[in-house]
C-alpha cells in the first residue's frame, strides 16, 4: 500500500531536529532536575500531578518519536488516502506544529522545575490556536480533524464545518489572549470551556448541514 505523502529530507529535516530538541533537552536537564517533579497543573495553574526524573525525560522524547511515526505512516492507511495530494504542504506544517507543541509542553515542564516562571496558558493558548487554524486546511480524511458520520459523508459538510471550527478557535484564541494579562487562570477556563464549546457546536452545525443537504437532493 503506497503513501500518499512524499516525504524527502527538506520535508523532514524539521522533525528530526524538533526531536533532536527533546533529546538534548533530557540529557542536560536530568542533572538538574528534582527527582519528583511537577507534570501536570489544573485549570488555577495549581500542580496537580506528578512524575519521576526517569520517567519524564525517557517518556517525552519517546512520545515525539512515536507520534512522529504515526503522523508520518497513517496516510498510507486512510480510505481516503487519495485525498492528501490536495493538502499535503498543510499536513508538513500540521506534522511540525504537533511535534512543537508536545516539545513547548516539555520545554515548560522542565524549565517550571527548574525554577523559571512560565506563562503556560498563554504559551499553549497561543500554540494550540495555530494548530486549529491550520487544521481548517485539511481535506476529508480519517485521522484529522472534525470526524463526524455527516462531515466524512459530504465533503461540502465537511469544508463548511472546519471553516467555522477554525474561526471558533480564532475567536477563543484571541479572546483568552486577551483575558490572560487581566487573570491567566480566567483565561484558562475560557480557552478549555470555548474549545469544548465549539467542539458540540460544529457537531450539531455539522449534522444540521447535513440534513439540509440531504433535503435539497430529494427535492
Amino acid at each position: 500500500m503506497k503513501n500518499p505523502i512524499k516525504y524527502s529530507f527538506k520535508t523532514e529535516i524539521w522533525l528530526f531536529i524538533i526531536i533532536l530538541a527533546a533529546v538534548c533537552l533530557s540529557i542536560w536537564s536530568f542533572q538538574y532536575l528534582p527527582e519528583r517533579m511537577i507534570t501536570h497543573w489544573n485549570l488555577a495553574g495549581k500542580a496537580d500531578g506528578w512524575s519521576s526524573r526517569e520517567f519524564t525525560v525517557i517518556f517525552f522524547p519517546s512520545f515525539l518519536a512515536a507520534i512522529y511515526a504515526i503522523l508520518t505512516i497513517s496516510p498510507r492507511f486512510d480510505p481516503k488516502r487519495e485525498r492528501y495530494q490536495e493538502f499535503s504542504r498543510v499536513y508538513f506544517i500540521l506534522r511540525a506544529v504537533v511535534l512543537l507543541l508536545i516539545l513547548i509542553a516539555f520545554a515548560i515542564i522542565i524549565f517550571s522545575n527548574l525554577g523559571y516562571k512560565i506563562d503556560i496558558g498563554t504559551t499553549l493558548t497561543i500554540v494550540m490556536s495555530i494548530v486549529i487554524i491550520i487544521m481548517g486546511k485539511v481535506k476529508p480524511n480519517w485521522f484529522l480533524g472534525i470526524r463526524t458520520p455527516w462531515t466524512l459523508s459530504s465533503e461540502n459538510v465537511w469544508n463548511k464545518t472546519h471553516r467555522l471550527f477554525s474561526r471558533l478557535w480564532v475567536c477563543v484564541g484571541i479572546c483568552a489572549l486577551i483575558v490572560v494579562w487581566i487573570n491567566p487562570a480566567a483565561a484558562i477556563i475560557i480557552f478549555s470551556a470555548g474549545v469544548a464549546g465549539s467542539f458540540i457546536y460544529v457537531c450539531v452545525y455539522s449534522y444540521i448541514l447535513y440534513k439540509n443537504e440531504k433535503k435539497e437532493y430529494k427535492v
